[in-house]
């Protein structure tokens, strides 16, 4: 696989990790069944696309960025659908975490 192909891998990874992240305030604890599953399915896709960026990609580098590509849509998401705070100072530190995962993401090897 190609480090492109890594990068490529990495970002679904980070997507999906998006998904299960928000699939989980859906589940009722995994007790609703339709969420549970979306959740478990993404989780493992999730998973499985990080292992293989990982063959290529410094795991710091890797693991970093796919954290915190799930965390910055987890909290838009959070915003948009939950009604989660939107405050200047929140979308400020959620800035730096965009840049921060550019910046991993420019000076990866």
């Amino acid at each position: 696989m190609s480090t492109t192909w890594a990068w490529i891998f990495l970002g679904a990874a980070g997507l999906l990790e998006v998904c299960w992240a928000i699939g989980l305030k859906y589940t009722d604890g995994f007790t609703k069944p339709i969420p549970s599953i979306f959740t478990l399915v993404t989780l493992t896709g999730s998973m499985y696309l990080l292992a293989r960026a990982g063959q290529i990609l410094p795991i710091g580098t890797a693991y970093a960025v796919w954290v915190g590509i799930g965390a910055l849509g987890a909290a838009i998401l959070g915003i948009v659908l939950f009604n989660e705070s939107s405050s200047p100072l929140r979308l400020c530190f959620l800035g730096l975490l965009l840049v921060s995962i550019v910046g991993l993401k420019i000076t990866a090897e």
